[in-house]
């Protein structure tokens, strides 16, 4: 009985763990493709492109950098406009999704 309840409990928590960073990964890459992936693409920026790539980049320095943006505590014209509308959430998501990218 006790090895069923461990299996149950174990089963319930995988689950509950698994869809959470699916949706933070998807709620990411559909936000950096309407928002970010126009300058900075998906995996590589276009080749005549100014703006660096994020593929790949430290979840914490993405997340650190958009919120001051979003908060113009890091000045740039263009990337305050972006990042001021992106809520707490859709700044972790996309933090996330560039962060789990894989550079060429």
């Amino acid at each position: 009985m006790n090895r069923s309840v461990l299996l149950c409990a174990l089963t319930l928590g995988l689950m509950s763990v698994n869809p959470v960073n699916a949706a933070v990964i998807f709620a990411g890459k559909e936000k950096a493709m309407a928002v970010c992936s126009h300058c900075h693409g998906i995996v590589t920026p276009s080749a005549d492109a100014p703006f660096p790539s994020l593929a790949g980049r430290d979840f914490n320095y993405l997340k650190s950098a958009l919120a001051q943006y979003r908060d113009k505590t890091r000045k740039s014209d263009l990337m305050n406009a972006i990042a001021g509308s992106l809520t707490d959430n859709d700044i972790s998501n996309i933090a996330a999704y560039y962060a789990g990218l894989k550079t060429k």
